[in-house]
């Protein structure tokens, strides 16, 4: 992670984004990463939200959601400072006074407004209008600026959106702002969840003495604990969704493990009892405040994220019915954080309270390495070219849910076992998967680039397909992969070669599959040819599985046997030179 973040991480995004989109001007990639980083996590949408022309009114992006049943409206002030030009008062008024004329049941305000309008602007407007006017959908507005905002003028911006209606309301990020949105995007927390109310629980049969509120004057941290009842805690998970869990090392287990299993028995059995067998729910947030509203009490939170009790929340919400007669500790911290620097101990506590407090469901290397920035950027990487990258530990079920059929669902165990057996002595892959993540993490994950990793992925799929139903090529598989990449990696030295591979391997296109799965057919004959030679005789004889799991560098030594079987290799080059044939006529 880099120690602090500046205006060129910010290009950098947006950099990526004018890849795919290059008629879009530097201030409409802004926006549009805006919008992808703080509103929907759907870059189409946020896509065809953004007005980009001129004429515009200091409407830059015009949102419908209707999940949220909110309609956004933003204007965006891309500058190449953080935090130095000052915003007119012009410009912020003159945007926040937008929402009456749309937000008006008199149609006559809006056709005033748009009068003149950029016609695109114009249509977004209209398409969105009755959603607020008709449907009661709230009107949110966000001025967002590389710059800074003074409060006087973010106040009374904020207090000319009021007039609109009840429940519109104005956001000003700032510079400051801003660069800390960066931070969570690219920690993988996009689109963050803006607010949230915790109700506190409230019913005659139990009897609640207020709230634990506790501040820590050398940490300055504030922490609430609280009770609430299940389907309380239901309702936030269905508000929020799983965005709520995305600092969370892992997603959801499923109902059938011991630990979730086990509280679906206790809501069937005894709900009221849920209180005391279960650890809570831990969540840290930006701000956190104690409100009341018609005689509750709840804590509005800010930016929230469940860190331990993913497990817990979700059983809830799995049975709101069961879940009103149970109740849950939740506890709530607020930890300040500096937007640009990356050693302000955020990351580290968070990551210490995960450590700490998620042990009823085991925790391995490979899961407290999920919320890497190396995997974060790694999943959008692959989803970019089609590919579902599972970075934490989760139901698959739950994983196509959201993915959708059209992506190829890879696990970050399976891509880590193929990089360190075409990388390393293939031995290392038999030691187990937790090591992968410890102490060989760095070498295994050097860089987010998706075609080094689906080079070698396709490349473990293909010798996979090889040894299927065959016991005793499974055991040699891994030093048959290290053998067959030591081939191929000298002819996937482009960015053109190593997609052409990929691709024709994920489209079984038999040009490069017949002769790849040949050449492969002969690594397999003669690497059991080398354990036949090398295996000892009678009681020292080693069978299959142990005699390529305890010894290193036996890799190395088939190199030496390979030369030595010059019919076969003959075969074998015979099939590679239609593999490197198939290559270029494939990448083109």
């Amino acid at each position: 992670m880099k120690d602090s973040l500046t205006i060129d991480d910010l290009k950098e995004q947006l950099s990526d984004i004018r890849k795919r989109y290059p008629a879009f001007k530097p201030d409409d990639l802004f926006v549009c990463w805006f919008l992808r980083a703080y509103l929907t996590d759907d870059e189409g949408a946020a896509v065809a939200a953004v007005t980009g022309g001129a004429g515009d009114k200091g409407v830059d992006a015009v949102l419908v959601d209707h999940k949220a049943r909110a309609v956004f409206l933003v204007q965006g002030k891309y500058r190449q400072k953080v935090g130095k030009a000052a915003e007119s008062r012009g410009d912020v008024l003159g945007f926040a006074r937008i929402a009456v004329p749309f937000a008006a049941t008199d149609v006559g305000p809006f056709k005033t407004l748009v009068k003149g309008m950029h016609a695109h602007t114009a249509k977004l407007l209209s398409d969105g209008r009755p959603y607020i006017v008709e449907k009661g959908y709230r009107l949110w507005m966000y001025y967002v600026t590389l710059g800074r905002v003074s409060e006087p003028l973010r106040v009374e911006a904020q207090a000319a959106v009021s007039e609109a209606a009840e429940e519109a309301a104005l956001e000003v990020l700032d510079g400051s702002r801003l660069m800390h949105l960066l931070r969570d995007y690219l920690d993988g927390v996009a689109p963050p969840i803006p607010t949230l109310d915790l109700e506190m629980e409230q019913h005659a049969g139990v009897k609640i003495n207020g709230v634990l509120q506790r501040f820590d004057t050398a940490n300055k941290i504030e922490s609430w604990v609280f009770s609430m009842r299940g389907d309380a805690v239901a309702d936030v998970v269905e508000t929020a969704g799983i965005r709520l869990y995305a600092r969370n090392i892992r997603g959801f287990l499923g109902e059938k493990t011991a630990v979730n299993a086990g509280m679906t028995k206790t809501l069937a059995d005894e709900p009221d009892h849920f209180f005391y067998y279960n650890n809570g729910i831990t969540i840290i947030c930006d701000r956190a405040e104690k409100r009341s509203r018609e005689g509750r009490d709840f804590i509005r939170v800010s930016n929230p994220q469940v860190i331990n009790g993913q497990q817990t929340s979700r059983m809830l919400a799995s049975d709101k019915m069961a879940a009103r007669s149970a109740s849950v500790l939740v506890k709530v911290m607020q930890v300040p954080r500096d937007p640009l620097s990356a050693n302000d101990g955020f990351e580290i506590l968070v990551s210490q309270i995960v450590a700490n407090t998620n042990w009823q469901n085991a925790i391995n290397y490979a899961d407290l390495m999920s919320n890497d920035r190396i995997q974060i950027e790694l999943e959008r990487s692959l989803r970019k070219v089609g590919y579902a990258y599972l970075r934490k530990r989760q139901k698959l079920s739950e994983a196509r849910k959201f993915v959708g059929k059209a992506f190829t669902v890879i696990k970050k165990e399976e891509l880590a076992q193929a990089v360190a057996a075409c990388e390393m002595d293939p031995l290392t892959v038999r030691e187990g998967k937790n090591n992968l993540f410890g102490e060989h993490y760095s070498s295994v994950f050097p860089n987010s680039d998706a075609s080094f990793y689906l080079a070698r992925y396709w490349s473990r799929r293909m010798v996979a397909f090889s040894s299927r139903g065959k016991p005793q090529r499974g055991y040699a598989a891994w030093m048959a992969l290290h053998f067959l990449w030591s081939r191929l990696d000298p002819l996937l030295n482009t960015d053109r070669m190593s997609r052409g591979f990929w691709e024709g391997c994920a489209k079984s296109d038999e040009r490069l599959t017949e002769p790849l799965d040949q050449a492969i057919d002969v690594i397999f004959v003669e690497v059991l040819a080398y354990y036949e030679a090398n295996k000892g005789r009678g009681r020292e004889a080693q069978d299959h599985s142990t005699f390529f799991r305890h010894k290193r560098g036996r890799h190395l030594e088939f190199e030496t046997f390979w030369k030595t079987k010059a019919a076969r290799v003959k075969r074998f080059e015979s099939a590679w030179k239609r593999v490197r044939e198939a290559l270029e006529s494939i990448a083109g």
